[in-house]
């Protein structure tokens, strides 16, 4: 449920209490998934429309205003930017000629959001599970819900499945370690967690690699680190990978992707001595090294 301030906002109080919350829980990460990261950024956005605004144009410049802190929270989220975009420009196009035509529209475009993230991930992940076949063997990393949806989907339609699953740690936040959890409940899948450096030992066992993705900019993909190296081995192996993620994160321009370093405390505890510790949350990887990329609009094979 949505907590609404029911506070008119003034000229010094552009930004919301519940948006600020939000900004700051995207910014530290406490939320992974990029699509629960844009549906709750959208759903923050709803907060404007219980304040009062003396005119149309006052309550627009206050929604770019919320959106756009909203975005700065996380540049690294292109489904982030690219939802909050679709509500500002949809609200701002309509061209509303009162105050409550411009929330109720605020109000629809949020609601159309998160329909649309919700479905193009459920949607992708139904496509991509044509890509593992019953008795296959993956190799996975970090964390994925719509990778999850693949193999669920798998599971739906095949029998027997009898599927082999490695899967990453994904260090130093180790997330890969609620993916084997999940992926531990399900039937006829064998799960292996495995040490990020030990990947290449497995590949040469595995017939694809199926991983979700942060975003595509142009002919790179920006993904949890560790999946450059998985994607040179897998090259090395002959072994296909394949992305899976909504449109959305397919991004030609207008978007500038920003690594996100994180805290040296995730690597370790002890104080740093005479050298420093690098931490970065993404990597790079080149799309030219993928088989192919799945989304809820279509493949795209390389």
């Amino acid at each position: 449920m949505i907590r609404r301030l029911g506070k008119a906002l003034g000229d010094g109080d552009t930004i919301t209490r519940m948006i600020d919350e939000t900004v700051e829980e995207i910014a530290e990460m406490q939320t992974h998934s990029s699509s629960v990261v844009a549906v709750k950024a959208a759903t923050a956005l709803s907060d404007l429309t219980e304040r009062e605004f003396p005119t149309v144009e006052e309550y627009l410049r206050t929604l770019e205003r919320n959106s756009s802190a909203l975005r700065r929270a996380n540049p690294s989220h292109a489904s982030l930017h690219t939802t909050q975009r679709a509500i500002v420009e949809r609200v701002t196009e309509a061209d509303p000629g009162t105050v409550e035509a411009a929330k109720a529209e605020t109000e629809a475009a949020i609601e159309d959001v998160i329909e649309q993230v919700e479905a193009a991930k459920d949607r992708a992940a139904s496509r991509c599970g044509d890509f593992v076949e019953p008795g296959a063997t993956i190799l996975t990393h970090d964390y994925s819900s719509t990778v999850l949806g693949a193999i669920e989907h798998v599971i739906e339609n095949a029998e027997p499945v009898d599927l082999t699953v490695y899967a990453t740690e994904a260090r130093p936040r180790y997330l890969g370690r609620k993916m084997v959890r999940e992926l531990a409940t399900y039937d006829g899948v064998d799960v292996h967690l495995i040490v990020d450096s030990a990947a290449g030992h497995y590949l040469p066992e595995c017939d694809r690699v199926l991983v979700g993705m942060d975003c595509i900019v142009g002919e790179t993909l920006y993904n949890r680190v560790g999946t450059y190296p998985i994607a040179t081995a897998a090259a090395d192996c002959d072994v296909p990978m394949t992305v899976v993620g909504s449109e959305a994160k397919l991004i030609d321009g207008g978007f500038a992707f920003e690594n996100e370093f994180r805290s040296t405390s995730e690597v370790m505890r002890e104080p740093a001595e005479g050298f420093s510790v690098e931490n970065p949350a993404y990597d790079a990887t080149p799309t030219h090294l993928l088989d192919s990329v799945v989304t809820d609009e279509g493949v795209v094979e390389y």
